[in-house]
């Protein structure tokens, strides 16, 4: 005990001293980590490039996913998170806009886009034809308030001048990850949804689906952003990074981003 006790002293007065070689500082020191929040849509995508970029760099990459507006009010109101990647690209402005982002680090990770999908194989043969005009019993979206799909979903069904109509009929998520598990359970026959989400779960529930065309409704463009907490954190900043890689671009588009 006293000879471990004594090496212990030996070395901090080396390292006072600058005496201690740098590989053996090295050695002490934690790799980075960080803690990045994440639109629901995107928690599998980012969780599986977190991983990926961990094997590359040894920086732990911690994920954190709820809707884009709960995320903005989580950092708003203190939580420690240190870089976000949102589902639309104003939130990550306002957010830089406010002080508690940094500007220069603002990108479009991803384009986003919507379906219409069903768990059964049948009920989605002519997409457009059933939103225009056809009987829809309930129809799963993510809160317009608090997700961008969400938003996007009111959109389009406000171009084909539904919305109104089917407001009581709206089954609504807090989420996007939550309206997609009313479609899959079946608790709504129906749901406009995002692509990258329809296809996971068409692993498992193949279904039927319809593209939503992207001129009905505003482009959904995903944008990310190093938040004032991380300004000096490496591994926040080398994730961010990695996403912009052309590896990294070409995993986010077989995920279903545009």
């Amino acid at each position: 005990m006293m000879e471990m006790m004594r090496n212990w002293i030996v070395g901090l007065l080396l390292l006072l001293a600058g005496g201690l070689p740098a590989a053996s500082v090295a050695q002490t020191a934690k790799p980075a980590q960080a803690r990045i929040a994440v639109a629901a849509n995107f928690a599998d995508a980012a969780r599986k490039l977190a991983a990926d970029y961990t094997k590359q760099s040894g920086q732990k990459i911690e994920i954190s996913s709820a809707s884009t507006g709960k995320l903005y009010a989580q950092i708003v109101n203190g939580a420690p998170f240190d870089a976000l990647l949102s589902a639309d690209a104003d939130t990550p402005r306002r957010l830089a806009d406010e002080g508690l982002a940094d500007a220069a680090t603002l990108h479009d990770y991803a384009i986003g886009r919507l379906v219409l999908w069903s768990r059964d194989p049948a009920r989605v043969t002519d997409g457009e034809a059933l939103l225009r005009k056809g009987a829809i019993d309930r129809l799963a979206i993510a809160n317009p308030d608090l997700a961008p799909y969400g938003a996007a979903a009111r959109e389009a069904l406000d171009y084909v001048r539904r919305w109104e109509e089917l407001q009581p009929r709206l089954v609504m998520g807090e989420n996007v990850g939550q309206a997609t598990q009313f479609v899959v359970s079946g608790a709504a026959p129906l749901g406009l949804l995002p692509r990258s989400l329809v296809l996971e779960a068409r692993k498992t529930t193949p279904g039927s689906g319809w593209e939503v065309p992207a001129a009905w409704h505003a482009p959904i463009v995903q944008s990310s952003v190093l938040l004032k907490r991380g300004a000096a954190n490496p591994a926040a900043r080398g994730f961010l990074k990695y996403l912009q890689s052309p590896a990294a671009q070409k995993r986010i588009r077989a995920f279903g981003y545009d």
